[in-house]
């Protein structure tokens, strides 16, 4: 699978790879091309997976705020909500287009 924004690819990995949590496919943080990544401190805690780090991402048409996410040290119950530990893989938003 692949994470797209304007005919860039910033994120890919075999969907066997990611993790579908919530609807969003997360891509393993080694298939993520950071360079593409800028760190927000956009704040964000959810119930359930615990303390995200929101990243803006470059496009062609400039900075697009807080359009991919993870979570560095997840709780540990939602490693068995989820089956697996997501620690600092990535999910993308809006304009980042996710394709098979």
């Amino acid at each position: 699978m692949k994470a797209v924004i304007g005919g860039t690819v910033i994120a890919e990995a075999p969907q066997d790879e990611l993790i579908k949590i919530e609807g969003n496919w997360y891509f393993p943080p080694e298939s993520v091309n950071k360079e593409f990544l800028v760190e927000s401190a956009t704040p964000y805690t959810c119930p359930w997976k615990g303390e995200a780090q929101y990243f803006s991402v470059k496009g062609d048409s400039g900075m697009l705020q807080d359009r991919a996410w993870s979570y560095p040290t997840p709780y540990p119950t939602a490693f068995d909500r989820t089956g697996k530990d997501f620690s600092d893989y990535v999910a993308f938003w809006k304009e980042v287009q996710v394709t098979e």
